[in-house]
């Protein structure tokens, strides 16, 4: 059965990425976590700032 998540290759600068994982790892989750949660994060403000 094929996972329903799609991979995708990611290049950061090393500030960006050092920030991720201590982030992760202050909450206790993987650096992939953080990074959906980022994007979640930033997809919810975006989408409030739109009117309806």
């Amino acid at each position: 059965m094929r996972s329903p998540h799609k991979q995708l290759q990611l290049r950061l600068p090393p500030d960006l990425k050092d920030w991720i994982a201590a982030q992760a790892e202050k909450n206790g989750c993987s650096q992939n976590s953080e990074i959906i949660r980022a994007v979640r994060d930033r997809m919810d403000r975006l989408e409030q700032r739109q009117p309806e």
